[in-house]
């Protein structure tokens, strides 16, 4: 009988759910609803009575919803203060309202089961098996009762499962005992499971009415159940009888209703590692019956309206891929023969391969990868004829169809349900790409005849076929667009030629490949995307013209053709993209050869540079880049000239106009900020085009064009790598001290001539950001510094639209423009420094005067630089390459000091000043910050893995030495190193801790410190355990920096105790024997093991909590009596014979 009390407040608790369910309902009255209702799980003493009556059948769902949450509130919060008769009964009206709270399996809500196996798995974590010894048969007694029973049975016990395998959310101890107890019982456990799947399953295959729905609803759960048990029981439960769970999971393949969780189930079980021994009853899934009923379910059509069926699809593909990996590592013992079904395995998996998803053929890749490279396999002949499938395949494979935004293909309707954008789908597109032309390779590597044969006739295919533009919504003028039927053909060949091309050279010969490249050469077309895919089939075919020299002059007219290609006669309308790709591709293509093949190239090289010279003069449309490459491509060529002077005159001649116009008078405007900006015409209002307006933009182009001249001739521009010839050519011209060559390179008295002005032009360009220069920006030019657009949208990882029309023209505003040289001027003046740093070496870094050079010019102020041009700076020159990798030891000291000195002391500076004030996580210093760790990570620390798990694990490199030396730059680096580790950036603390700090530290433990500074270290390592010590991996970097701090110094400053007893909770009798044993010479010394867990213990109250955690209310689960516990062995081994002495006797008997 209820009390007044009990009902009086649950019918205040039914209004106030209805009042917060009430979409209508006023925000502040919802908010108080939602108060009450919280605070009476928390204080009220009618808990369980209200939750009972709340939860009766009778009620609405959403109201037995709640009362079911108050009562597992309840067990999870108040369980441990609940006195015996009262879990008692709590637990006798849990079982009860398993057993007759619900209504049929159809009729209750999901969410109904879902809370009331919660609550019954709450009380399991709590009382079994110590005081709840008959769960397990309880759980099959109520399944007795109904298939709603079986339904919440099957549910409590995947639940348990997950809670304590998976998420493992219990206590260790409590964990343990149940996982145990579960394994002993594991048997029983999967008779059971087995006996109620094969029970309802009969029943759903033998009823036809509604009822086949209650068995098919039952058998899903108990197949869901068996999937989380699969993944972790012993091998032998799931290959028990022959593999017979294996067996039914197969034929329940071809049930509809239950393929997809059988499918699940199986790909769990076929997935699990083990033995040879335990893993071999697997390959019965090669059986007959088996892979009969895979390749049909494979095999199989069903609209895609069956999203259902779709999904088992996928399962299905991946539990072919799982048996693929399970054979190859069967395969490699010499007892285990190939399955005879693996004809119809891999008629399987080429079922996936060739389905209209893309996500499909993607899944088996790493499959045939696994095929293809296996040692037994690869070699058997269902393998080889699979790979020239596969081949054959890769031609439709390779077009990139199925956009998620069309209709024109059946992948579509595939890709709308796998992709939210375009976007996402070309990412994806990229890395199937790339997959598939691994796979590609090595099938041709298998099969290179047919592999050239589908290849050749493919490209033929494609010559003599007529252009077909497609769509005329995708394509202008006649000419193709992206999605064009001819430009998706020709790309995919495009690919499956460069994969070819690698794999055949010793298997053809050349004729046949030489009557393919003069066809290819011969092509002519108008259509720039279809003549880039010939450009990069020419530059695949290239290795072999040279057996055949005399199409070389056909390939260079070919290429340098592409290079002055146009569509449109009309100079005043601007490129489109399509067209300058085919440009650059063009030049790009001819640097490559010119890089890869020079020796072939120098007997041509008067002709080369002739027609060079000549199409720079004559063509005015050419742009400064494409000069640029051509002028790269004859440095790539002149480098095999193996003469120092033969190679400088040519240089000389060469640049001669770039230095003669770097160097002029009309350039000094560099040197001023406000001539310069006015010189560019930032400084002035542009509206429309004007002569004017031209004049300086072809002064932006003439500064362009001498930097990249600049920076990419002193790239290419090298000393020949055999030390013999670069003597005999007069490259050597002396040795260090340590015996090493000091080269000299043909290009340095250019690049010293048109240095003065380089780094006038940067000391410029930094000054540009001061409010003075920044004020003469003209209205039209006042956003030139900011980020563009482009670089915003690379942060954002924003794509630019994929299926823009490629033939439209590239207009760009004035201002866009101005940006872009802004940009590309800052970043190529630090390329053309550091490529001289690489390719110069001592001729570099012995000018007089460099170091005044960049410091008063590249670190002339960095205060009012943006952050995003800082970064190509510090990157280029510091990190990426040049100035300090490549800096003889011999200038360590005159230059590097001087330099990075400095900025380690601005780095800690803004570090610290910004930390103060504009809060921790400040864009700008974690920049610097970075920064700084790299630096010192690549540069001063000899060995980077495992940095801190010795005391003389790292150490520091000439150049570190160096620098700590120095007692300015010394403190710099160790406070900024310190500082770092507290700073909100996990991989900032991760690099600072595990490489630099006790690095850089333990130099300084030998001598005397002062007690403050030993303080600040120790207490720095506490606070950055504070802040990361959530995270598992800094947690660990962390501890054992402050165990090799405080074992290092402890002995000798007091102090580090004094700071280890303000820890919380942190355990007095411990700290007193971890000290014992540190100061006391006599002790025992624990392991080094042993001592890293004392001393996390000990620090384990610094530990600050993630922000997910630090406001979730703690479930305490008390420990019971283990059941498990190992009694101690009474023996006395010393007293016991162990039978040593028999072993080693040497008579024959004693063996």
């Amino acid at each position: 009988v209820m009390t007044e009390p009990v009902a009086e407040m649950c019918e205040r608790l039914v209004k106030a759910v209805n009042v917060i369910m009430d979409p209508e309902t006023n925000q502040t009255l919802r908010l108080e609803a939602l108060k009450f209702c919280e605070e009476f799980k928390e204080t009220s003493s009618l808990c369980i009575p209200c939750g009972l009556k709340l939860a009766a059948k009778t009620q609405p769902a959403v109201i037995r919803h709640f009362g079911l949450q108050i009562l597992e509130h309840v067990i999870k919060y108040r369980w441990n203060n609940m006195q015996v008769n009262e879990k008692v009964q709590l637990k006798d009206c849990a079982m009860q309202l398993l057993s007759t709270g619900t209504s049929s399996v159809l009729q209750e809500e999901s969410h109904i089961k879902d809370v009331l196996s919660r609550i019954t798995v709450e009380m399991i974590k709590r009382e079994w098996p110590q005081n709840w010894p008959d769960m397990l048969k309880e759980m099959e007694a109520l399944t007795s009762q109904g298939e709603a029973q079986t339904e919440l049975v099957m549910l409590i016990l995947l639940r348990l499962a997950e809670d304590v395998i998976t998420f493992q959310t219990l206590p260790t101890q409590r964990r343990r005992d149940i996982q145990q107890t579960l394994t002993q019982n594991m048997d029983s456990i999967f008779t059971f499971l087995m006996a109620i799947l094969h029970i309802n399953v009969e029943d759903f295959r033998k009823t036809v009415c509604v009822d086949a729905r209650v068995y098919c609803r039952v058998s899903v759960a108990t197949l869901n159940t068996l999937a989380g048990y699969i993944d972790w029981v012993s091998l032998a439960h799931i290959t028990n009888n022959n593999c017979q769970l294996l067996e039914i999971l197969c034929l329940l393949l071809n049930e509809p209703e239950l393929q997809l969780e059988a499918a699940e189930c199986l790909l769990i079980a076929i997935s699990r590692k083990g033995r040879p021994d335990e893993r071999k009853p697997f390959l019965l899934l090669f059986g007959d019956v088996a892979i009969d009923v895979i390749l049909s379910a494979a095999q199989s059509v069903a609209p895609l309206t069956i999203y259902r069926r779709y999904i088992f699809l996928k399962r299905l593909c991946q539990v072919l891929c799982a048996m693929g990996s399970q054979l190859c590592f069967l395969a490699v013992s010499t007892d285990i023969e190939i399955p005879p079904n693996l004809c119809k395995y891999t008629e399987a998996l080429m079922a996936f391969t060739t389905h209209t998803s893309h996500f499909l053929k993607m899944s088996t890749l790493q499959t045939w990868g696994a095929l293809f490279r296996h040692d037994v396999l690869s070699k058997d002949p269902v393998i080889l004829e699979m790979a020239k499938k596969y081949m054959k395949t890769c031609m439709t494979n390779l077009i990139k169809t199925g956009y998620p935004s069309r209709n024109d293909h059946p992948s579509c309707m595939y890709s709308s349900v796998d992709f939210d954008s375009d976007e996402d789908f070309h990412s994806f597109s990229v890395v199937f790409r790339a997959q598939q032309s691994d796979m590609l390779r090595l099938a041709c590597r298998m099969a290179p005849l047919e592999a050239f044969q589908i290849a050749a006739e493919w490209l033929q295919f494609q010559i003599t076929s007529p252009v077909d533009v497609g769509d005329s919504t995708t394509s202008s003028g006649g000419l193709c667009s992206m999605l064009s039927p001819s430009v998706t053909q020709w790309d995919a060949e495009t690919i499956f030629m460069e994969c070819m091309v690698g794999q055949i050279f010793k298997h053809l010969e050349t004729e046949v490949i030489t009557e393919l490249l003069q066809a290819l050469l011969k092509y002519e077309t108008k259509d720039p995307l279809i003549l880039s895919c010939v450009l990069t089939n020419t530059s695949a075919l290239f290795p072999f013209v040279i057996h055949r020299p005399h199409l070389l002059s056909l390939v260079l007219d070919k290429l340098f053709r592409a290079v002055t290609f146009e569509t449109s006669q009309n100079k005043m309308v601007p490129r489109t993209r399509a067209v300058k790709n085919v440009r650059r591709h063009a030049c790009s293509s001819i640097i490559r050869i010119c890089r890869d093949y020079p020796d072939f190239l120098v007997p041509c090289f008067d002709i080369f540079y002739e027609h060079t010279k000549k199409l720079l003069a004559s063509d005015p449309t050419i742009t400064y880049m494409e000069k640029c490459s051509l002028m790269e491509a004859l440095v790539l060529i002149s480098n095999q000239f193996k003469d120092f002077e033969k190679q400088k005159a040519f240089l000389d001649e060469l640049l001669a106009p770039v230095v003669a116009d770097w160097t002029s008078e009309d350039l000094r405007v560099l040197a001023t900020p406000a001539m310069y900006l006015s010189f560019i015409g930032a400084d002035q209002v542009l509206t429309e085009k004007t002569r004017e307006a031209e004049a300086i933009t072809c002064n932006r182009a003439r500064l362009s064009f001498c930097l990249f001249v600049l920076s990419g001739v002193i790239k290419r521009a090298k000393w020949p790598s055999d030390m013999e010839e670069a003597k005999a050519g007069g490259f050597v011209v002396g040795c260090t001290s340590g015996g090493e060559p000091i080269y000299r390179n043909p290009c340095t008295s250019i690049f010293l001539a048109m240095l003065p002005n380089l780094f006038v032009l940067i000391r410029t360009q930094i000054s540009l950001f001061l409010p003075e220069n920044m004020a003469r920006l003209s209205e039209t030019f006042s956003a030139a510094h900011e980020i563009m657009d482009q670089e915003k949208n690379v942060v954002l990882g924003i794509s630019q639209p994929l299926l823009d029309i490629y033939d439209s023209p590239v207009y760009k505003s004035n201002l866009e423009r101005m940006q872009g040289f802004f940009a590309t001027i800052y970043d190529i003046c630090f390329h053309a420094l550091g490529n001289a740093c690489q390719s110069l070496l001592q001729e570099f870094y012995s000018i007089e005067g460099l170091t005044q050079e960049i410091s008063t010019s590249v670190f002339g102020t960095f205060d009012h630089v943006p952050d995003h041009r800082l970064r190509p700076m510090i990157h280029i020159l510091f990190i990426h390459s040049s100035l300090v990798q490549y800096c003889p030891p011999e200038y360590h000291e005159s230059l590097l000091c001087p330099l990075l000195g400095p900025l380690f002391a601005y780095i800690l500076q803004v570090g610290i000043v910004q930390r103060l004030t504009w809060a921790e996580n400040n864009v700008r210093a974690y920049f610097w910050i970075n920064i700084g760790v790299v630096i010192l990570k690549d540069e001063m620390i000899t060995d980077t893995v495992q940095a801190v798990a010795t005391a003389h694990a790292t150490e520091l490199t000439e150049l570190g030495k160096c620098l700590a030396k120095h007692e300015s730059i010394y403190m710099s680096l160790l406070t900024l190193s310190f500082t770092a580790i507290s700073w909100k950036d996990t991989t900032i603390c991760n690099r600072s801790s595990s490489l630099l700090c006790w690095t850089l530290l333990r130099p300084a433990t030998a001598g005397n410190l002062l007690p403050e500074a030993v303080t600040w270290f120790f207490t720095s390592v506490l606070k950055a355990l504070q802040v990361h010590g959530q995270h598992e991996v800094c947690n660990n970097t962390l501890n054992q920096l402050a165990m090799l701090i405080y074992e290092a110094l402890r002995p000798r400053y007091a102090e580090l105790r004094t700071v280890m007893m303000q820890v919380p909770n942190i355990n007095m009798d411990s700290l007193d024997q971890y000290d014992h044993k540190l100061l006391d010479p006599k002790a025992q010394k624990a392991g080094e093991k042993k001592r890293k867990d004392q001393f996390k213990r000990l620090l384990a109250g610094t530990i600050g909590k993630a922000l997910c955690e630090q406001f979730k209310k703690e479930v305490h689960i008390k420990n019971l009596p283990t059941l498990f516990k190992r009694p101690k062995d009474e023996k006395d081994i010393m007293n016991e014979t162990l039978g040593l002495a028999a072993l080693f006797a040497p008579t024959t008997e004693a063996l």
